[in-house]
């Protein structure tokens, strides 16, 4: 992945307390090609080296929420509220969302998968969907997918 400065990043880490940690800031230097880069983290002065996979350019479908629960896709109001929930992340990686639909309670589209609402930015469309992880049961995933339509076939007239 080529970075250059200036560049919005997502960076994953570990917090102090050895949980998962999601900051976003911006590269601020790079290296080399295949080394680590500088990355100035929003509301912090300095800049901290890290290495290349910890980091993705922020868009829309890199930005996610990884919670536990499968309550907050079982329950609707649950699921109704992780809409806001990935919005407010939107904000905070500094995407600009167009518009944001939620449909509803959510439509369940296949075992563990929701759609929640369907969304615009820069000019495409995404649906946001709630995903229980297949190796992680108790994990819920929430992230934009690129909206692709199903073609119309017509039927025998």
């Amino acid at each position: 992945m080529n970075f250059t400065a200036g560049d919005r990043i997502r960076y994953e880490c570990t917090g102090d307390d050895g949980l998962p940690l999601v900051r976003y800031g911006f590269i601020g230097g790079v290296s080399a090609t295949d080394g680590p880069v500088v990355v100035m983290l929003d509301g912090e002065l300095s800049g901290d080296v890290v290495n290349l996979s910890e980091v993705q350019h922020v868009t829309v479908t890199t930005v996610e929420l990884c919670l536990h629960g499968t309550d907050l896709i079982d329950d609707p109001e649950l699921r109704r509220g992780l809409v806001s929930l990935w919005h407010a992340e939107a904000d905070s990686a500094g995407l600009d969302i167009d518009a944001l639909h939620p449909i509803g309670d959510g439509e369940c589209d296949s075992p563990g998968a929701w759609c929640l609402a369907d969304l615009r930015a820069g000019g495409f469309q995404y649906l946001l969907r709630a995903v229980q992880l297949p190796d992680e049961p108790e994990m819920v995933r929430v992230r934009a997918e690129p909206f692709t339509p199903t073609p119309f076939t017509p039927g025998p007239a």
